[in-house]
């Protein structure tokens, strides 16, 4: 046992605590954030959408909204696939082609023009990754801002056309803190170093200023920050731009190993916030995944695993508990919020 490793250290718990299988949710729900595109579609890309609608409906998926539109002809063959035969079960979020809008000298305007030709097309909002802030650059080679005022008509544009903006922004706090013995990601960073941004990268904490700073600059336009705000360590912080812009919406795709082990803060920010924060998986089609987070909001059981595979602590290691949300915040964030910010 002295030269026992932590990657071969799987200790069982010994508590004894009330376990609940949910399969189904309590109330049907709207998933705001999926991916069917070929990097993060968990093997439904390229499959006909036929095969993920009694997968959605095993799950209690009502809707889910696929966040890897694109543009222009891209977009248009993925509304043909999805959207255009399942219009109750498919929504498409549009992106926009950076790497010929930075080239010129009115990106945002470029933008603002696909964005408008997009939601022609039939995209319903915008989805902006963690690129934009962290690795693209413009003309003369300068990193670009999230809040570069050259992208103002961008966000403009959103508010006029009621499209929602989806916005991912950094990621977990520990990808932006040193490598060593310190960081509670490092058996995931291990395994994937392109995801560690330390330190050849704008801190976290800089890359959140730069959001607030649009979010704020842009009270009629709706942004949904993606993964809990983009910083489910931080729920305060969270919370008080919710508090200061009534325009900024959050979902809780891919943080439950956050959340859930931070409960009493995590039910605060609901409970504060109820027609604010939105369903969502970061996933298509896994129906043990979609469980774990229907027992996260629906019990208050203890000390279990955020991850259907009780031994893989790929995000950390530490157990989550449930937050029992009671019925009218388990509908607002199952479905009436999604349907609030997408107008259905």
């Amino acid at each position: 046992m002295q030269d026992l490793l932590l990657k071969d250290f799987h200790p069982q718990a010994e508590v004894r605590l009330p376990a609940h299988r949910v399969t189904r949710p309590k109330f049907s729900v709207i998933d705001a954030h999926i991916h069917l595109g070929p990097e993060f579609s968990c093997g439904w890309y390229g499959r006909d959408a036929a095969e993920l609608v009694p997968v959605l409906d095993e799950m209690g998926v009502d809707l889910v909204v696929d966040l890897d539109g694109g543009w222009g002809t891209d977009l248009d063959a993925r509304i043909a696939d999805y959207q255009a035969r399942f219009p109750d079960r498919f929504l498409h979020f549009a992106r926009v082609d950076w790497e010929t809008a930075l080239q010129g000298d009115h990106p945002g305007e470029y933008a603002a023009e696909q964005l408008h030709d997009s939601v022609r097309r039939g995209a319903r909002g915008l989805k902006v990754w963690k690129d934009l802030g962290l690795s693209f650059r413009d003309r003369h080679g300068q990193r670009v801002r999230v809040d570069d005022e050259r992208l103002d008509p961008l966000w403009a544009a959103a508010r006029d056309l009621r499209a929602p903006v989806m916005i991912h922004v950094g990621d977990p706090a520990a990808f932006f803190r040193p490598l060593d013995n310190r960081n509670e990601r490092a058996e995931q960073l291990i395994k994937r170093p392109e995801w560690h941004f330390y330190p050849d990268y704008p801190p976290l904490e800089e890359l959140l200023s730069q959001l607030e700073r649009v979010v704020l600059r842009h009270p009629g336009t709706t942004f949904i920050g993606a993964h809990v705000g983009c910083y489910a360590e931080n729920l305060a912080w969270v919370g008080s731009l919710m508090d200061r812009a009534a325009n900024w919406y959050v979902d809780i795709s891919a943080r439950l190993g956050e959340l859930g082990r931070q409960p009493r803060a995590a039910r605060k920010l609901i409970e504060d916030h109820p027609d604010r924060v939105l369903f969502g998986t970061d996933m298509c089609g896994q129906p043990e995944k979609n469980a774990t987070y229907y027992r996260f909001l629906e019990t208050e059981d203890e000390c279990f695993s955020y991850r259907p595979d009780p031994d893989d602590y790929i995000n950390g290691r530490w157990r989550i508990y449930g937050l029992g949300l009671p019925d009218h915040l388990l509908q607002a964030v199952y479905r009436d919020n999604a349907r609030r910010v997408l107008d259905l």
